[in-house]
């Protein structure tokens, strides 16, 4: 296997997040269902747009906001995600590219606008997804460069983008690339609806060795086997998995091998702000310790220490440097 030229390649929806407060009584009469993730067309968009307070925008989208994460712990990062040419789709580029992320997918230059998720924050920090995909999901295989694939040593998958045909053949044709070149494949399963939407075929990939890394939350692996028992939903992902990590919040987390189910503590904070992009955080540390040869534990505490940075304030990507954090705490040297 030749030497990686970046750590972590992420593939997934380029969106940018339009981010507001408000309270539940706003989920009502928006007939949301508060924490989750909502996929809307344009004309939902806009009217969402227009009952929002003051909102603040950025560039985000599950996986984007993992690798710029990883690129916050000084590891090789690289993106590959689909915007139009207009003004939203500049945002997104500038803002990933000034992370350090390498990003060449080239914009389309008609049909949908750039994809944008419409973020809802209630008192208690837990966020409400509104999503309009628009061009993220004109993500075609065509977009997928072989050579970027094969030169990653780990490369992300977000279940998000199972939902668009094309983007899903992508997806295959990304993870077919890099076991082909000796290299590993992960995925996060997003969303409990996500997993509801796509269980069978999430559970095919787990199992014939396509994804060598899942990522999921308490709720998504729930679902994943329909069931309301953690212990034996995790029970059964060992005997389905090589390796997973599942999140459980402020219990931390637990790393489930063929042998063995070690839980992780999750990190010390002060006060829960905003937990947009908590899962995303947790999985660039977790494959930042991953591809650096740190054994599971170790992975999940700096998976950790991200996801408590990014809950502590608005917004979906880290204020400070990562690498900084972990070097502080001697968990990177």
């Amino acid at each position: 296997m030749t030497t990686s030229r970046y750590d972590v390649l992420g593939i997934g929806n380029a969106i940018v997040d339009v981010i507001a407060k408000a309270g539940d009584d706003f989920l009502v009469a928006q007939g949301m269902h508060k924490g989750t993730m909502a996929l809307i067309d344009e004309a939902r968009a806009q009217a969402i747009y227009d009952a929002m307070g003051p909102a603040t925008e950025s560039s985000g989208g599950s996986a984007a906001n993992t690798i710029v994460g990883v690129a916050s712990f000084g590891a090789r990062a690289a993106f590959v995600g689909k915007v139009r040419s207009d003004e939203l789709g500049g945002a997104f580029a500038h803002d990933i590219r000034a992370a350090n992320v390498a990003f060449d997918t080239k914009p389309a230059q008609e049909g949908p606008s750039t994809a944008r998720c419409y973020i809802i924050v209630t008192p208690d920090g837990e966020r409400t997804m509104n999503t309009y995909l628009g061009a993220a999901q004109d993500l075609q295989p065509g977009d997928i460069d072989e050579n970027a694939i094969a030169s990653a040593a780990d490369v992300y998958l977000e279940g998000y983008l199972w939902d668009p045909p094309h983007a899903k053949q992508a997806f295959v044709k990304a993870a077919r690339i890099a076991h082909g070149a000796g290299r590993r494949v992960a995925l996060t399963l997003s969303d409990a609806f996500c997993v509801g939407r796509y269980r069978a075929e999430f559970l095919d990939l787990i199992r014939n060795g396509t994804v060598d890394i899942l990522f999921a939350n308490e709720g998504e692996l729930l679902s994943l086997y329909e069931t309301a028992d953690f212990d034996a939903a995790v029970k059964t992902l060992r005997s389905d998995a090589t390796l997973a990590v599942v999140t459980r919040s402020e219990k931390g987390c637990v790393v489930v091998t063929p042998d063995k189910a070690e839980a992780v503590p999750a990190a010390k904070i002060e006060r829960v702000v905003d937990v947009t992009g908590a899962g995303d955080l947790f999985a660039a540390g977790f494959l930042v310790g991953h591809s650096r040869g740190r054994d599971n534990a170790t992975a999940a505490r700096l998976g950790a220490l991200a996801a408590a940075e990014v809950i502590q304030h608005v917004g979906a990507r880290p204020l400070v440097s990562l690498k900084t954090l972990a070097e502080q705490q001697r968990l990177l040297t």
